[in-house]
């Protein structure tokens, strides 16, 4: 269950970020740093209310998520390669915590590596799909 909530955190706070950034116009460090701040307070004041696990992992989640929501819209203009970003930085976030162990600034790197990462797969998928119309 901690799995599933943590992915959804990552997901939703990216797409949350984004659209607060691009279309409440609060720019990409505004926004990230107002929604991280709303988050964490809202989870020191719930405290005795939420198990222990997700009181220390989800503000954490969510505060790497909104980094990846940060992107502009000229790199990722669309909200589902955004919240896909999210999602591949909720699983490393997950699995790969070791190796970003030592790493100054392991979220904001995680973040970076989720984004260049589905922006490898966009390129990808669009020359794979340029390649097979040319064939035809």
């Amino acid at each position: 269950m901690i799995l599933i909530i943590v992915v959804l955190t990552g997901t939703v706070a990216a797409i949350v970020t984004f659209h607060a950034s691009e279309k409440w116009n609060l720019g990409p460090v505004r926004a990230s740093a107002v929604l991280s701040l709303a988050v964490g307070l809202l989870f020191h004041f719930l405290d005795q209310h939420l198990q222990h696990a997700l009181q220390g992992q989800i503000p954490l989640v969510f505060i790497g998520g909104s980094f990846v929501g940060m992107v502009s819209s000229k790199v990722m203009p669309r909200y589902g390669l955004v919240g896909l970003a999210g999602f591949f930085f909720s699983m490393l976030y997950l699995y790969a915590p070791s190796f970003f162990h030592g790493y100054g600034g392991a979220l904001g790197t995680a973040a970076c590596t989720a984004l260049v990462f589905v922006l490898g797969l966009q390129y990808l998928l669009r020359y794979v799909n340029i390649t097979v119309k040319k064939e035809s």
